[in-house]
């Protein structure tokens, strides 16, 4: 089981999103997604990292995506992001397989459901979806796919309590994945974080989630 911890940064919640690449650069920890757990059905795999940290409300990721293509239709939160170019964050707590999945397409559409399973979920309302903030290094603008190779990131913080804890008392350990899929593209790929012992792509296994300590 693939485990990370994730350091405290406080100063990360006085500066606005776009100005946290250097705090989080200096002091968060850095993580590859990287296991092409169906490599014979899918093998390509794009270059996919991601930054982690945390503040006194939020939990702040950034991703790092270098691949062939990319592709935004998704434009409004709800919307199935997963066949854009999309960066992923499952989470479930301690005890529990109940889970919450973050989905965000590479312009900042997110997707996110509080799950019992992949079939069985209740979305987060409006109002949630505009707590998750979000910046990205390309236009907030939806486009078909380009191909070529590009390089883009994106920057959320998704505050504590959407996850259902408690940001001032939080646990030791929390349980998750973080994904990238384009199921809609050229180059279709699902790659992770933590392994998936599973014989066909399924991000929706919360028995399959590494460790995430909180520092």
């Amino acid at each position: 089981m693939k485990t990370l911890k994730v350091p405290f940064v406080p100063s990360l919640d006085e500066c606005e999103l776009s100005e946290t690449s250097t705090l989080m650069e200096l002091n968060a920890s850095r993580e590859s997604i990287e296991v092409l757990n169906w490599k014979e059905s899918f093998p390509y795999k794009p270059i996919v990292a991601f930054d982690i940290a945390r503040g006194k409300s939020d939990l702040y990721i950034r991703y790092f995506v270098k691949g062939l293509s990319i592709r935004a239709v998704a434009d409004t939160d709800g919307d199935f992001v997963h066949e854009d170019s999309c960066v992923e964050f499952f989470m479930r707590k301690a005890g529990e397989m109940d889970y919450i999945n973050f989905e965000f397409n590479c312009i900042g559409t997110c997707h996110s459901c509080r799950r019992q399973s992949r079939e069985t979920g209740t979305p987060l309302t409006s109002g949630e979806f505009q707590r998750i903030r979000r910046y990205t290094t390309l236009q907030r603008m939806a486009f078909e796919e380009i191909n070529g190779l590009y390089s883009w990131e994106l920057t959320v913080a998704i505050p504590f309590e959407l996850m259902g804890l408690d940001a001032g008392n939080l646990p030791e350990k929390i349980y998750g994945n973080f994904y990238k899929c384009a199921d809609g593209t050229e180059n279709p790929h699902y790659v992770t974080w933590s392994p998936i012992g599973l014989p066909k792509p399924d991000y929706h296994c919360p028995a399959h989630f590494g460790e995430i300590f909180f520092r």
